[in-house]
């Protein structure tokens, strides 16, 4: 089969497939998605087993080691991406929700609903969790999907894949339901992002390379997903104890991930009481620190940072660090090089927490908390299907809801125009 062949082949099952689930139960639904957790548990050893051909093909190939934490599994993240699937299942499904109602004066009545969209594209790279909760929550909203990961996952991915469709199969779910393009040939990419007859919109999940890419050659419309050079702001009035600990999450925790920040904002005031703290506690969980000439007059050991560094998602143990002259100062910074994903204030300040709230924009916004909780799990969506830092119909971590469009339902009684 040639991956034209494929491609064609698996849109044309997910667009049948997608017409049953579009009138699919909630408790079919729920059942499949309980059916396809235990799956995972039951099969963790299987999944371990392809994800090890690939970590070690990602060595071969010299990835750096924070990307081989995003395209790790072990028993533990199986058991995670099962526990996604059954908090999807307690959610409430919201396709036939009603979002308005009214009657008009000729007495047609008119309702607004939430409806599938039909078959949604993932395009996306490593991290095979994103598989399971791509297929978890488009089945919950009755949308067939197609998915197309990144080479350096295909292994874990194809056993993923096989596994969740015995069980949606089990359930008496249309084979169509969850379709993984195998082929890593990325012309079939671009190919995908012209299939229109079969694809009612796309979502790219990764750099900024493969959200640039997506965008430009997709003729079917896109959900964009962005990037995150993201900042943590210590103001003049931030409680040092408390910044200390929230830049060390927020950089440290997980760094290959979108809501790690990627720059330090300090405000000159609180420079030389933190700095020589925080960044030897960062150098010694082995962060690299760029700095600002006042950083380095401050921390001789920071590297200069180049131009290039405040505008760079590093997705690594790298940090830019950045002193101000003021509160306004910090806001300007993020709004010439954020990517309008995650920002966050250190401040015991009211009035300047609020102003920040208010004059950063960007999809999450934080004060005195880490970026690290911009997650559809944490903010309570079960997963997510991505983090849009678009400003059309979805923002932010994209749960359920962001997964549906909506249509008119209008009821007369022989009215005529």
């Amino acid at each position: 089969m040639t991956w034209k062949t494929e491609l064609l082949a698996k849109g044309k099952l997910a667009k049948s497939a997608s017409r049953e689930l579009a009138i699919t139960s909630t408790t079919l639904k729920n059942n499949a998605l309980a059916l396809m957790a235990d799956a995972l548990v039951e099969h963790a050893q299987e999944i371990i087993v392809g994800n090890q051909k690939d970590i070690e093909n990602a060595r071969i190939a010299g990835m750096k080691e924070s990307l081989i934490d995003r395209l790790m599994l072990d028993e533990k993240r199986v058991v995670d991406m099962a526990d996604g699937l059954r908090k999807v299942i307690e959610l409430q499904d919201p396709v036939g929700e009603m979002l308005t109602g009214m009657k008009r004066p000729n007495g047609l009545e008119i309702a607004k609903i939430r409806v599938p969209f039909g078959v949604v594209g993932i395009v996306y790279e490593s991290r095979p969790n994103v598989t399971v909760d791509a297929a978890g929550l488009c089945l919950k909203t009755g949308n067939a999907v197609i998915l197309r990961g990144g080479s350096d996952a295909i292994e874990s991915n194809k056993v993923i894949v096989g596994i969740l469709q015995e069980a949606i199969l089990k359930a008496g779910l249309p084979v169509g339901t969850v379709n993984l393009i195998e082929v890593t040939d990325r012309e079939a990419v671009r190919e995908m992002l012209q299939l229109n007859e079969f694809i009612d919109v796309i979502i790219p999940r990764g750099g900024s390379g493969l959200i640039q890419m997506v965008l430009k050659n997709s003729t079917v419309p896109v959900i964009e997903t962005g990037i995150g050079v993201c900042h943590v702001y210590i103001d003049q009035e931030a409680d040092l104890a408390m910044a200390e600990d929230i830049t060390i999450n927020a950089k440290t925790s997980r760094p290959g991930t979108c809501n790690t920040i990627e720059t330090l904002l300090v405000h000159r005031d609180q420079a030389t009481q933190i700095l020589p703290s925080l960044l030897g506690k960062l150098q010694g969980l082995g962060v690299e620190i760029r700095g600002c000439g006042r950083t380095q007059s401050i921390f001789p050991k920071a590297i200069a940072a180049a131009e290039e560094d405040w505008g760079t998602e590093y997705l690594d143990f790298i940090l830019s660090v950045c002193i101000v002259d003021s509160f306004e100062d910090a806001v300007e910074h993020i709004t010439k090089y954020g990517t309008k994903h995650s920002e966050a204030i250190v401040t015991t300040n009211y009035a300047r927490s609020e102003r920040f709230l208010r004059e950063i924009d960007a999809a999450a916004v934080f004060v005195n908390a880490s970026t690290r909780f911009t997650d559809g799990g944490e903010f309570g969506f079960g997963a997510e299907i991505g983090i849009s830092t678009q400003k059309l119909h979805a923002r932010g971590p994209m749960g359920l809801p962001e997964l549906t469009s909506y249509k008119y339902l209008i009821r007369g009684n022989g009215q005529i125009r």
